[in-house]
């Protein structure tokens, strides 16, 4: 995600849901390892980033069509959209 040009689904995204747990839910289920977290806007999911292994936000937001998710990461405050490749800073 390397431009800031914002799209429709960051324009319209308004509430943060932070991470609940600091895992990725599908690593956790294979015994898997990851890099950073990401939390998707839509359902909630906690998953990996795109340097982890399984890249399994990306590959989450392809699948069920859920563009938008924030980093998961202590410290950090932005919001990413898969669809449009863009970010911002929360």
């Amino acid at each position: 995600m390397s431009n800031r040009i914002t799209c429709k689904h960051l324009e319209s995204f308004t509430v943060v849901f932070p991470p609940e747990a600091y895992v990725c839910e599908e690593c956790v289920k294979t015994g898997s390892r990851w890099v950073h977290l990401r939390r998707c806007q839509t359902c909630g999911a906690t998953l990996c980033c795109d340097s982890s292994p399984n890249k399994h936000a990306s590959k989450h937001a392809r699948e069920s069509t859920h563009p938008v998710a924030i980093t998961a990461e202590p410290g950090e405050k932005w919001a990413c959209c898969y669809e449009d490749s863009t970010f911002i800073e929360l």
